[in-house]
């Protein structure tokens, strides 16, 4: 399905970005699971334990990191046909306890770093002649709740880069795709709330299929926006 596809896939050392990382795999695509930590790379690459997964040490807020390890894949793969901007961070806390670093490392992460990405790629894409871009966003970018404030900030700037960018690149033969994702069970959820309920939140390997899907469709067929929830979770309005 995937078959000669280069994807890069960053905040893949747990979670969704390794459950889309082993999605993809298995259709077929030789993956990059880049994670700022690189012994948690390396984890999915060996707990995947395919040849067509490489791990990659990426901090996403980094153009210089990010540019290496740009050049770096396209040098040894040839390409990059997929970027799925997955990275990403969060603490709640209200905005009172919310220091001004707190600020700006999630915004980093969050919307600077899918930013620093699409400009290192898009060029790529356009002189290959074509790519795909997945931005995963949240319900967070439709919605607000308490203590978020940040969180919030950075996913609905991702929503609009994300069709912003659609927008730009379409003329290209670039797609760009915002998924958002409603809770999961992943670290990301269950290690700071303990006391949720996982049998309310949807298994990230579902998620991940939708990923999947986006990037199997037909080159005159886009989707710019796609909302993946729950059935169980009651919070959407």
């Amino acid at each position: 399905m995937l078959d000669g596809k280069v994807c890069l896939v960053t905040g893949a050392g747990q979670g969704l970005g390794q459950a889309i990382s082993k999605v993809l795999a298995e259709a077929g695509a030789t993956v990059v699971a880049a994670d700022i930590r690189g012994d948690a790379a390396e984890r999915t690459a060996a707990m995947l334990g395919r040849s067509n997964v490489r791990p990659a040490t990426l901090d996403v807020s980094d153009e210089r990191q990010a540019s290496e390890v740009v050049e770096r894949t396209i040098g040894e793969l040839g390409r990059i046909d997929v970027l799925v901007n997955n990275a990403g961070v969060d603490k709640t806390v209200p905005i009172e306890e919310l220091g001004f670093a707190d600020w700006d490392r999630i915004m980093g992460v969050n919307l600077r770093g899918p930013f620093v990405m699409s400009k290192l790629l898009l060029p790529r894409m356009k002189q290959q002649g074509g790519g795909h871009i997945v931005n995963i966003a949240s319900t967070a970018a439709k919605r607000a709740w308490a203590n978020a404030s940040a969180y919030h900030a950075s996913k609905w700037g991702l929503l609009g880069l994300s069709h912003a960018l659609h927008v730009e690149t379409r003329p290209h033969g670039v797609k760009v795709t915002a998924v958002l994702a409603g809770g999961m069970r992943t670290p990301f959820l269950l290690d700071r709330f303990p006391d949720l309920d996982p049998q309310v939140l949807q298994d990230p390997q579902n998620v991940a299929e939708t990923v999947r899907f986006l990037l199997t469709q037909p080159a005159e067929t886009v989707i710019p926006e796609v909302l993946v929830l729950p059935m169980r979770e009651t919070s959407w309005p």
